[in-house]
């Protein structure tokens, strides 16, 4: 590797987030509508001893060790003779934000890995190193709208979403996932489960929305009531006349709303970038 390659570690937009149960491992059960944003960290890959630095607006949030060097460290045990390089993160999006901000860092390094070795892209298992750094990171190393279910693991490519304007709000509260899990108690996962129906294309966005009305978020009740502000987020989205649907993105706190046109997304980012100036506003599309 001789030059400073750059990937954009896009933010994980759960459309949809169906728990269906908690397995006997502990783990819980999903099926989930995934579309990524045209906003995320910025990741450089460069030549150097293979370490990690972050720098940027919520590098501070970071605690524990960072997924991104366990990304580095679990290639290097997998394939020894492997050219690894320094990461520097530029850390854009909020920590614990339910966008799998530290996922999409980790399979980012992953892809930069990949681009710098051409000749193990074919031969070495990167779902695999991908699945074992954590659920979302799977989804997260195709960086394109997916449909994925079980732990996060499996997943499968949702053909052409169409693009969707959208708002992305968080109020500046963390929200740990394990937490918001634990206090969904959700009930074992039924021993025969039904199978697995991906949604398949979509015409257009309002066959997107669509879909996101018949299909919710279940975290969002539990979520709600441990952090509070998540329902102001909701309540600020909601009452935007030009938001199609408004959601919680994964467990949470980052909420989203849906809108017909981009000028309709940036105007609402304005108005609530004006109503709350302490929160993270960003417009976007999703896709």
């Amino acid at each position: 590797m001789r030059q400073v390659l750059t990937e954009i570690a896009r933010a994980k937009v759960n459309l949809t987030l169906r728990v269906l149960g908690r397995r006997p491992d502990g783990y819980h059960d999903l099926e989930s509508l995934v579309a990524f944003a045209d906003v995320g960290d910025g990741i450089d890959y460069l030549p150097g001893a293979p370490d990690v630095t972050v720098t940027g607006r919520f590098a501070g949030g970071i605690a524990g060790t960072n997924i991104a060097a366990l990304a580095l460290q679990k290639v290097a045990e997998a394939a020894p003779g492997i050219e690894l390089g320094a990461v520097i993160i530029d850390k854009r999006l909020p920590v614990a934000a339910g966008l799998g901000g530290g996922s999409a860092d980790a399979a980012a390094v992953l892809r930069a890995i990949r681009r710098a070795n051409p000749s193990y892209e074919k031969v070495f298992d990167w779902h695999a190193i991908a699945a074992s750094l954590g659920a979302d990171v799977p989804v997260c190393l195709h960086s394109a709208a997916q449909f994925m279910w079980g732990t996060g693991h499996d997943t499968v490519a949702v053909p052409a979403l169409p693009e969707l304007p959208a708002v992305l709000v968080n109020p500046g509260v963390p929200l740990a996932t394990a937490t918001v899990f634990q206090a969904l108690a959700a009930p074992p996962t039924p021993s025969a489960p039904a199978a697995r129906v991906p949604p398949g294309s979509f015409r257009d966005a309002a066959a997107v929305v669509a879909y996101m009305t018949e299909h919710a978020n279940d975290l969002e009740p539990v979520a709600s009531v441990l952090c509070p502000p998540v329902g102001a987020v909701l309540a600020a989205l909601r009452s935007l006349p030009s938001a199609r649907i408004a959601r919680m993105s994964g467990s949470g706190p980052t909420c989203f709303a849906v809108f017909e046109t981009a000028a309709d997304a940036a105007d609402a980012a304005r108005r609530i970038s004006g109503q709350e100036p302490r929160w993270w506003v960003q417009a976007t599309t999703l896709g």
